[in-house]
């Protein structure tokens, strides 16, 4: 047998290797800082107490520890290369058992501080972290802390009183128990080896493992060469053929479905993680139960991602539709398809949870609110039942007022999705998305068969620009009809539209002149039909990204601290206003209506006594409207927005205004 001289491998028990009377480690200038933090600290200890329940034959590995003979000042007999995060870790998750029993159980207090302090000098610790964090860490591990270090920002302390917090004194034994099974490969080399070049070599920069293949090996470790074959074969394999190359975003969405919570995709890992933190341990029987959970939602996925292949033309025709949104919403769709192939649900509840999904996803991309860190609060909502869940999504659902508004003045999404829906076609395959007013219009184009496009004034172009993909200018027609109609006259495109099959497109050949006139009340229309198609459920409130109805603002006494940052902003008819507080709110609005609506504002300011007067008969803060009136500025809040309120909702435009309140502004 050839042998390596400069290295020497032997696999070892952690413990059993920290508590040799041999075994001091430094650590040297070099390595970066203890870094490892909560979440960390909450795995491994996860780690331990799930290997810590199962047999003695039962061991758990940590890797590899790189270390190399000390030729240095110090008496420590090994320099650590590689692992110092881990073995930091496990000496502080120690250093916590043995000060919560030594005062009860002298035995095992005794082998825990065997681990810790040095044989030679009870005043040292095993570990010798380097020398700019040396007394910190030796101040933990030793329970040596001086006067205000208590309030000292470090991770050793931080991760000591985690596990401080974690473990209570009855634990402890199970704990050491898990600790005693700990393995790792000891990696010790002699004088003349290259230590920096085995280090780059064990973290090597290949190819990194990716979430499901570090998933498949988590999964069959520690398996006899039987039993990988048959997880392999009867569970691994059609996962994979269900999945293809979604197979990660599978398991990222299979474990949202089952946790209620956001998986991370950062790091290459974030799903791997969440993998082991819901199956810390799996053992053939409890393996074989799991995984035929999994190739069961597996085979869920392949029929969301290909819905043709679910009999029900319905249902299929759901899953479609849904695909336009793409496949965030899979965790919540996944666990009410599986409910009803297992006949928990009826095929109604089913569509209608597809159906309110849709309308949920429509909405909020109509209004320009995201679509994102949704699904987990819904599957949550999902776990107390169908009514937590409509009622959940209702909530985050734009009213219909808001999407009147937004439908009104903004591009519409999903175009061909929606025209098709309101259409009624079975397909919209071979239908093109037609502007009616094009989106760029030539000299010659004509909406009224007198005026061209270059007679139109630029307020008139600039208007007919504007509402050109929103829904009131867009229609469906057949590709071979639409190819003759791009860029015509709205009056030579009239007979193409009545050869129409798309009834919605048809009816516009019964239209005489187009303008923004026709596209207002098209939109009226079709958005009937819209909020009847995609509905929203009934619910106590909205939040739709915290917006408020400006009828439901609170009303506050006085001037409470912060009311300068009361809102994030405003949104009024559509529009994007930066108004943080009340004043600037009132003062904008009143101006706003004296432009568009001042019969109103008059009638209401003179039914009130104000705010809006003809001479500044006292002296204040006021504001010029015009030459001969002005608004009074000197209110209160609560005066203030009862004013805007009040003339708002006479004005028949509340309806329309939304503040969205900033954080001061939420816990004033």
């Amino acid at each position: 047998m050839v042998t390596a001289t400069n290295v020497d491998a032997t696999a070892v028990n952690t413990i059993l290797w920290l508590a040799a009377a041999e075994t001091t480690i430094v650590v040297p200038v070099y390595q970066r800082q203890y870094r490892w933090d909560i979440g960390g600290c909450e795995q491994l200890l996860a780690d331990i107490r799930a290997v810590s329940d199962t047999d003695d034959r039962q061991t758990h590995f940590i890797g590899s520890i790189l270390s190399t003979a000390n030729t240095g000042d110090d008496d420590a007999a090994l320099v650590l290369i590689d692992g110092q995060q881990r073995i930091t870790t496990l000496m502080l998750l120690i250093a916590a058992l043995h000060h919560t029993i030594r005062g009860s159980n002298a035995a095992l207090a005794a082998e825990l501080e065997a681990v810790l302090v040095s044989p030679t000098d009870a005043t040292r610790t095993k570990l010798r972290p380097h020398r700019a964090w040396a007394q910190v860490f030796e101040s933990v591990v030793l329970e040596k802390r001086q006067p205000g270090d208590e309030l000292r920002d470090s991770r050793f302390d931080d991760n000591y009183a985690f596990f401080r917090s974690q473990v209570l004194p009855d634990e402890v034994p199970r704990i050491w128990r898990g600790l005693a099974k700990l393995e790792h490969v000891a990696i010790t080399l002699s004088a003349d080896a290259n230590a920096q070049q085995i280090f780059e070599s064990l973290n090597s920069t290949g190819e990194p493992l990716r979430d499901h293949e570090l998933i498949h090996n988590y999964v069959l470790m520690g398996l006899s060469h039987a039993e990988q074959s048959e997880i392999e074969d009867a569970f691994w394999v059609p996962i994979e053929q269900n999945t293809g190359e979604q197979i990660a975003s599978f398991w990222r969405h299979y474990l949202v479905m089952t946790t209620g919570r956001e998986v991370a995709v950062a790091g290459e890992r974030g799903v791997y993680d969440a993998f082991r933190q819901r199956f810390p341990r799996l053992d053939i029987d409890t393996l074989r139960e799991h995984a035929g959970e999994w190739r069961q939602f597996s085979e869920i996925y392949r029929t969301l991602l290909d819905p043709s292949r679910e009999a029900d033309p319905g249902i299929a025709r759901q899953f479609g539709y849904l695909n336009t949104f793409g496949r965030g919403m899979y965790p919540l769709v996944m666990r009410a398809y599986s409910d009803y192939v297992l006949e928990t649900v009826g095929r109604g509840i089913l569509i209608g949870t597809l159906e309110t999904v849709q309308s949920l996803l429509l909405r909020r991309t109509v209004v320009g609110i995201g679509t994102d860190r949704l699904v987990a609060r819904l599957c949550r909502a999902r776990a107390d039942g169908p009514d937590a869940l409509m009622h959940a999504m209702g909530r985050i659902m734009p009213s219909d007022e808001r999407v009147r508004i937004a439908l009104k003045f903004s591009e519409l999404p999903h175009a061909v999705y929606v025209l098709g829906r309101l259409s009624g076609v079975d397909s919209t395959a071979g239908l093109d998305l037609e502007h009616i007013v094009p989106l760029a219009p030539g000299d010659a184009w004509s909406g009224d068969g007198v005026r061209t496009w270059a007679d139109y004034s630029d307020d008139e172009q600039n208007s007919h620009r504007a509402l050109a993909a929103t829904l009131g200018n867009l229609a469906l027609l057949e590709q071979p009809l639409a190819e003759r109609a791009f860029d015509a006259s709205f009056a030579d495109k009239r007979a193409l539209y009545g050869q129409s099959r798309v009834a919605p497109t048809a009816e516009l050949a019964d239209v005489a002149a187009w303008g923004t006139r026709s596209i207002a009340e098209r939109t009226m229309l079709l958005t009937d039909l819209f909020l009847r198609v995609w509905a929203r459920p009934a619910a106590r409130g909205i939040d739709d990204d915290d917006l408020t109805p400006v009828l439901d603002a609170k009303r506050r006494r006085g001037w409470p601290r912060g009311w300068q940052r009361e809102f994030e902003y405003v949104e009024y008819r559509g529009e994007h206003w930066e108004v943080y507080d009340v004043k600037y709110l009132f003062n904008r609005v009143f101006k706003r209506l004296w432009a568009d609506s001042r019969a109103e504002v008059v009638a209401f300011s003179a039914r009130r006594g104000g705010p809006i007067y003809e001479a500044r008969a006292w002296n204040g803060h006021w504001d010029s409207l015009d030459e001969t009136h002005s608004l009074y500025m000197g209110w209160d809040s609560k005066y203030m927005l009862t004013a805007i309120q009040g003339v708002l909702d006479e004005a028949g435009l509340a309806a329309e205004v939304f503040v969205k309140y900033s954080y001061i502004g939420a816990v004033m």
